[in-house]
């Protein structure tokens, strides 16, 4: 039935805003899972985890080290920014003295909004250098790394910021009667009642971090390779698809589609995960 009162055009509206949010996301899928078909119905899911080389023009169709490297360099980033992310939302509302707050936040909206392009010239030109002082070539699984965490610790710190500022008062004045000290209140109660928010934001965060395209694109080496050790150059799937999809045709161009399906997977199992822990976490 039509809503007849402002709150029902407000529900009305907001619903039909999700139902063309989730129609849009179905009908990618969609297109995604049809441009892939061709691949999945010739080559067969079995070989792109079996072969062990990506060579397309070979009949060579190996994911499973851009795969990895995708989940290596999303975990080593989430590794380093969730903490810092964290503890800079802890500073700022908590530790950092009034007149530099409203500053400092500032600072990390800028940087959340940096171009990745900007953050790949600056890894390409001065960290990947000093990389290679220690351990060449430099382009390799480490830079991206510390790439892309510089890169998702404002999304870390932003949403862990606004789960923080959600905590009721009440949880503070319960920690000031039992005697916690600010650390204490912290550690012990803030900082648990506002873990979902938190996670959320991690998991926002790695999901851009597994969908990253120039960073890793730029200083990461693109050499299809198992990531063995933090200095081994890789390649990921974004990187695969942005360099490869100009020129492929035919099961190439298939199985390209495919890796952006395996992406998909990927963050799916990701999102998955967490909605898990939230109910355990309930249970």
């Amino acid at each position: 039935m039509f809503p007849r009162t402002p709150d029902g055009y407000i529900a009305f509206g907001l619903g039909a805003a999700a139902c063309l949010a989730s129609g849009i996301l179905l009908l990618i899928l969609i297109f995604v899972f049809g441009e892939a078909w061709p691949a999945l119905r010739t080559i067969g899911v079995v070989r792109f985890l079996s072969d062990g080389a990506w060579y397309p023009t070979d009949g060579a169709f190996g994911l499973v080290p851009m795969l990895a490297a995708s989940f290596a360099l999303a975990a080593g980033a989430l590794t380093i920014a969730a903490p810092v992310g964290v503890a800079v939302a802890i500073f700022r509302l908590h530790y950092a003295p009034g007149w530099m707050k409203a500053p400092y936040r500032g600072l990390v909206l800028l940087l959340a909004g940096t171009p990745s392009v900007v953050l790949g010239l600056w890894g390409l030109m001065v960290l990947v250098p000093l990389i290679a002082r220690i351990e060449p070539p430099g382009a390799s699984l480490i830079a991206g790394i510390l790439v892309l965490a510089l890169m998702i610790v404002p999304t870390v710190a932003i949403t862990s910021e606004a789960a923080l500022e959600s905590v009721p008062r009440s949880c503070w004045s319960a920690a000031n009667a039992l005697g916690l000290g600010r650390e204490a209140a912290l550690l012990n109660v803030v900082l648990p009642a506002a873990r979902e928010g938190i996670a959320g934001g991690i998991l926002l965060a790695g999901a851009r971090a597994l969908g990253e395209t120039m960073v890793v694109l730029m200083i990461t080496g693109n050499i299809v390779q198992m990531p063995d050790g933090l200095f081994t150059p890789v390649r990921a799937l974004t990187s695969n698809i942005a360099l490869e999809m100009a020129y492929a045709t035919g099961d190439h161009r298939a199985s390209l589609f495919v890796s952006g399906l395996a992406l998909t997977l990927l963050v799916f199992l990701l999102s998955f995960a967490a909605g898990t822990g939230r109910r355990l976490r309930h249970a």
